[in-house]
């Protein structure tokens, strides 16, 4: 018996303002979680547009607003190793975003409670992102790759 494929979507939140910021966040406490983009688990029947800007809310408390969808990775989850499909998306969030807060994770996944130190940081990114979460970036945007080794993406881009 195969297991169920786990479908989430994740979002490249970006804060245009002067020159273009990418939202992410680290779990406060927690450092071997890493820094990562907001994503999160698609509920049934729920589009995976509407599951992005809910994750992005529910984890940071920004209202972003999709601009398109980029990419569909297939691999498995890296903790369980059980089948996972991400589908990566661009977000637009408000140019009066601030710069850095820290944020409660609400909703009623199993993130709700945590505390997330959110940041918009430049593009390109220093380096990769926990788990190839930046793999994408530079479906959004060519200048926006993240410099070093490039990591091998799961699944082709979507058209």
């Amino acid at each position: 018996m195969t297991p169920p494929i786990s479908l989430r979507a994740a979002a490249y939140v970006i804060r245009r303002g002067p020159a273009p910021a990418l939202l992410v966040f680290d779990h406060v406490g927690m450092p071997e979680a890493g820094t990562r983009v907001p994503a999160g688990g698609i509920r049934p029947g729920e589009p995976p547009e509407r599951a992005v800007v809910r994750e992005t809310a529910e984890e940071t408390g920004v209202a972003a607003t999709v601009v398109r969808r980029l990419a569909v990775e297939a691999k498995p989850h890296p903790g369980t190793g059980l089948p996972r499909r991400t589908t990566f998306f661009l977000l637009h969030a408000p140019d009066e975003a601030p710069d850095s807060w820290l944020h409660q994770v609400g909703g009623e996944d199993g993130d709700a409670g945590f505390i997330f130190a959110c940041r918009f940081v430049p593009l390109p990114l220093d380096g990769p992102l926990a788990d190839g979460q930046d793999a994408w970036l530079a479906s959004a945007d060519p200048a926006w790759a993240t410099p070093g080794p490039p990591s091998a993406p799961a699944a082709a881009k979507c058209s």
